[in-house]
């Protein structure tokens, strides 16, 4: 027995897309957590949050194409992680017709969510603009 114990899943032998799913899965976790600090330190420390409402959203912060496109990419690391995260917990627990039922759900639910939230940040009109 090592000294160390390993934690988390293992990196798969196989390569392909598990194993790029794998260092993706690593990578976006780190990009996140830089994307959460830049957002925190934008949302509190940059702008006054007592000032923050809907109004505010669409005249200050998306009036800027820097910040529009940093909340775009933002939804797309959490969309991505989160929902390749899910689907490999499916992949470890699920089994034959139940495991394609739930991943063509998931990909669905991804899929929409992710057009519903690209429309938001690319179509919302910017009032006086």
């Amino acid at each position: 027995m090592s000294l160390y114990s390993r934690s988390g899943r293992p990196r798969p032998q196989s390569g392909g897309f598990e194993l790029a799913a794998w260092y993706y899965m690593r990578l976006s976790g780190v990009a996140l957590f830089v994307l959460a600090l830049i957002h925190f330190s934008v949302m509190h420390f940059v702008f006054d949050p007592s000032q923050q409402n809907a109004n505010w959203i669409f005249t200050t912060r998306w009036n800027s194409l820097l910040l529009r496109s940093f909340d775009w990419l933002f939804l797309a690391m959490v969309l991505s992680h989160a929902f390749l995260g899910i689907r490999t917990v499916t992949m470890d627990y699920l089994r034959g017709g139940r495991r394609t039922l739930v991943l063509m759900g998931l990909y669905l639910v991804g899929i929409i969510v992710f057009v519903m939230g690209t429309m938001v940040v690319l179509t919302v009109k910017i009032p006086g603009a």
